[in-house]
């Protein structure tokens, strides 16, 4: 059994200011800690639960038949988040939760090939049903896209080095695991990077989980479709572990928070944005939740409030 341990569960909670009546979205279901706490919550409402990997619905099932059956399982991308809903009927909720990390078991289970720290082949699907992996854009892409999605994902300044030496590796024999990858990424870094502090493929496998499972795209497109479906004075509480997604909501929140009124023109403005941005200051984990748990300290969350 994976054990999963939810970052900044009691602050997501507390800042969807839950009705027990009301109508909720867990957009990244994983290992559903965020699930148990809502539907706890919500004994005259109804939770409704996406993922794209069964083995999040497999692993959450029994978590949520302890506290009730008023949910929902949703097998799908959470860019597909306004269509699934509709099609139950639902166009207005109450709030909704992302919890962008990858989910706990999805690192530890070998097989899934998202760790550096496991030899298996190259995946990194969060659908295991799709075609596309990792693997692909290792073996098939051209240097310069690859070399691009490493700089752009993975923020990684080797990234050239990097592709270039995946091209001239690919060329023996395909590129197949995780630690052949690894051992690719180590030899394209001087020895000075190497005995820096975290682990030198970080940023490439970020940047290639990213690149799989189109993260940034679904998530901008995700959150505005949510945005348009927030009951008045509902929530939308976000989670994210790097600056690109954290980026995107930042954006989306500051321009759903602020009236499109041109600069210098003299009126008065009596009308107020149809939002409210809830943390000027982004939310972080404290330092208990630091202690106990290594994946919490990239974690930043921040909150939407409809007026």
């Amino acid at each position: 059994m994976y054990i999963h341990k939810s970052v900044l569960l009691n602050e997501a909670i507390e800042n969807l200011n839950i009705k027990e009546d009301g109508i909720y979205v867990d957009a990244t279901l994983g290992g559903g800690g965020h699930s148990k706490e809502i539907l706890k919550r919500i004994p005259k409402g109804h939770l409704y639960c996406f993922d794209q990997d069964d083995y999040a619905f497999l692993r959450s099932k029994p978590i949520l038949d302890e506290i009730g059956n008023n949910y929902t399982f949703i097998k799908a991308n959470f860019k597909d988040l306004k269509q699934k809903l509709n099609e139950l009927g639902v166009d207005k909720i109450d709030g909704i939760l992302y919890d962008l990390g990858v989910s706990s078991f999805q690192l530890d289970i070998p097989e899934r090939g998202f760790s550096y720290n496991f030899d298996a082949k190259l995946d990194m699907r969060m659908d295991q049903n799709k075609d596309f992996s990792a693997y692909d854009i290792v073996n098939k892409y051209k240097e310069e896209d690859i070399s691009k999605i490493i700089f752009d994902y993975g923020e990684e300044k080797f990234a050239r080095s990097i592709a270039k030496n995946i091209i001239n590796k690919r060329k023996e024999k395909p590129i197949e695991t995780t630690f052949e990858l690894v051992d690719i990424i180590k030899h394209s870094m001087p020895q000075k990077e190497l005995h820096k502090k975290g682990h030198p493929a970080k940023k490439t496998f970020q940047a290639l989980r990213i690149a799989v499972n189109d993260e940034l795209r679904v998530f901008e497109t995700s959150i505005n479709d949510a945005l348009d479906m927030l009951n008045h004075n509902g929530y939308a509480v976000v989670i994210t572990f790097h600056s690109l997604e954290d980026r995107i909501c930042k954006k989306v929140f500051k321009e759903r928070s602020t009236l499109d009124i041109l600069p210098g023109l003299p009126i008065v403005i009596t009308e107020e944005a149809p939002f409210e941005n809830m943390t000027k200051k982004v939310i972080t984990s404290s330092e208990d939740e630091l202690d106990e748990n290594n994946r919490a300290h990239s974690a930043k969350m921040r909150v939407l409030r409809r007026r």
